[in-house]
């Protein structure tokens, strides 16, 4: 995508990851002229390679910019605000990041924005995948991996489905959704948005803007998201849907036993499909899902019986309980998007004798909340800076070991889980961490699990 609003002017890109390095291309293949920078050399080294010139943020060098282009993870106000943040303030410009692009380029798509604390990346690529089978023209990217500005430049009856961050959204005040999704809300990232006050009123920034005709989707599981919809639906802007994982929602979207029902129209609430049948979408955390997406593409115009087709034939995603091999009887079972401990429950409560692999960056509370679902864990492997964090929680009510590292667990686990013989047993990577202390990301963490398992299984054949 190429952003021609801001030929030949001056625009400052901070932070050169993927969405850094695409805002600065978009811009610069549309005529700007544009500043880079990042406190990272190596970054500055690859967008100099490219052709950037990067220039470090001051009142000077920054002096005739029209836009600075910030990347969500550079904090701009807790715990402490970027130096550059500072200088924009100097000269009364906001920072926006990439989505803020994207929305002012094509300001006639259809837009479908999900967030939450949990679930955002499966609830956008199944909206996506039901969409692209009822034959709509759709891309789907954000937060999700996808930079915003990769995104091809979709027709006037386009939707652009994009997963959003509490970061994204804090960046984007031009965001006006067609239809905004809320699926949940636990403690995350608290010290970057100066506790959980700062964390919901960034959540419920994905309304901002809404006005009939557009739709409120909002998870009613959690007591934060059924306060923010009890308000949505007083102030009567936008049609507000309720959606719950299991139990009966009046004029919403909602299942029983896995069972999903449409009870947004007049009369008794339409069945419209067992989930229980999907086995890319199990447990409760993941029929809300499917119930956001389904309510989602409803309004889209969407029928009911292509949703429930899309539904059975969804791949599921990597990293998300991903089912990646079973040997002997063991599932080796890949949930390393799993970086918080509300996260990790969700997995937890689909399985039984459980080898858990575990640890890495803490989040705030650790494992604290999950020891309900100790009795349910054979044995745990912990890796990473949370290992010794973790071992003093489980203490004696869960078996466990100090791996230190992935490979060294994923070893320790599959050899335990193969000789006690425990049937349906499951090697399960749910971190309950960030990944940053050993890995690049989450994905670099799945992966390296996924060959490791891969490794496993082509010796034990052998």
């Amino acid at each position: 995508m190429v952003i021609p609003q801001y030929a030949g002017r001056t625009v400052a890109v901070l932070g050169l990851g993927k969405t850094g390095l695409s805002a600065a291309r978009a811009l610069r293949d549309g005529g700007a002229r544009v500043l880079c920078w990042d406190d990272g050399e190596s970054r500055r080294a690859e967008a100099e390679a490219l052709g950037y010139a990067c220039v470090a943020p001051s009142r000077e060098a920054w002096a005739d910019i029209a836009l600075c282009v910030w990347s969500p993870g550079i904090p701009h106000s807790f715990p402490q605000p970027h130096p550059a943040k500072a200088v924009l303030d100097s000269l009364g410009i906001r920072p926006v990041c990439d989505v803020e692009l994207l929305l002012t380029r094509c300001p006639d798509a259809f837009v479908v924005a999900i967030t939450g604390t949990n679930g955002k990346s499966t609830t956008t690529s199944l909206i996506g995948h039901i969409l692209k089978a009822a034959g709509h023209a759709v891309q789907v990217g954000g937060n999700l991996g996808i930079p915003a500005l990769e995104l091809d430049l979709l027709p006037f009856h386009g939707t652009y489905v994009l997963e959003l961050s509490s970061y994204q959204l804090e960046l984007t005040p031009s965001l006006n959704c067609d239809v905004a999704l809320l699926l949940n809300i636990t403690p995350d990232h608290l010290a970057r948005h100066g506790g959980m006050d700062g964390y919901v009123a960034a959540k419920r920034m994905i309304f901002a803007n809404q006005h009939q005709p557009a739709t409120a989707i909002v998870g009613l599981d959690d007591r934060y998201c059924r306060a923010i919809a009890d308000e949505l639906t007083r102030r009567c802007d936008q049609t507000v849907i309720g959606i719950r994982a299991d139990g009966e929602e009046p004029g919403g979207v909602f299942t029983l036993g896995g069972v999903l029902f449409d009870a947004t129209e007049p009369g008794d609430p339409q069945e419209i499909i067992d989930l229980r049948t999907i086995a890319t979408l199990p447990g409760s955390h993941n029929w809300q899902n499917a119930c956001a997406a389904y309510a989602a593409c409803r309004a889209r115009g969407v029928a009911p019986q292509v949703i429930a087709e899309a539904l059975r034939s969804f791949p599921g995603l990597a990293h998300r309980q991903e089912l990646v091999a079973e040997v002997d009887g063991v599932r080796f079972v890949n949930d390393s998007k799993a970086t918080n401990a509300d996260a990790t429950e969700k997995a937890l409560v689909c399985y039984r004798d459980i080898y858990w692999v575990l640890g890495g960056q803490a989040k705030e509370g650790g494992i604290e909340s999950l020891r309900e679902y100790f009795p349910r864990v054979r044995h745990a492997y912990l890796i990473g800076e949370a290992a010794d964090a973790f071992a003093e929680v489980l203490g004696t009510a869960v078996p466990h070991s100090r791996c230190g590292t992935l490979d060294r667990a994923v070893a320790a686990a599959a050899a335990d889980a193969r000789r006690d013989g425990h049937p349906g047993a499951v090697v399960l990577l749910s971190p309950a961490c960030a990944s940053w202390d050993q890995f690049r990301s989450f994905e670099h963490r799945g992966d390296v699990f996924r060959a490791l398992v891969h490794d496993l299984t082509a010796r034990g054949a052998a």
